[in-house]
């Protein structure tokens, strides 16, 4: 069963993303601080990463320098946030996100870019 890592300060989105996901089959951990993320991959091997980029502490593109420099396991990650601009999503794409999705979304598109990302990296 694959895991995904949500990682989002709205507590709100964290609980409804990890029912749906795990509805659908995944299993599903949060975090509503992104100042964990790296501790948290030392113990979870996850394979996939929701990422909010506007987050107090560290925010979405430090995470991704993080994961991308991290020596472990490296999950894949989509961007979900309410700050949709073209420069936040060509620098998500250099830092390695494969998908930038903006709030508010349809699950449905979500779930078929979870899909195809954990797909891809079989």
């Amino acid at each position: 069963m694959e895991s995904i890592l949500i990682v989002d300060d709205d507590v709100n989105l964290c609980n409804f993303l990890a029912e749906e996901l795990n509805a659908a089959g995944y299993k599903t951990y949060s975090l509503t601080n992104s100042d964990n993320v790296t501790e948290f991959l030392k113990d979870k091997n996850t394979d996939l990463i929701l990422l909010d980029l506007n987050m107090p502490g560290k925010d979405g593109f430090q995470v991704q320098q993080e994961i991308h420099n991290y020596p472990g396991n490296k999950p894949k990650v989509i961007i979900l946030t309410a700050h949709s601009d073209v420069k936040s999503a060509v620098e998500s794409a250099r830092l390695g996100a494969y998908d930038f999705i903006c709030k508010p979304y349809e699950f449905g598109k979500l779930l078929a870019s979870i899909r195809k990302v954990i797909e891809n990296s079989k």
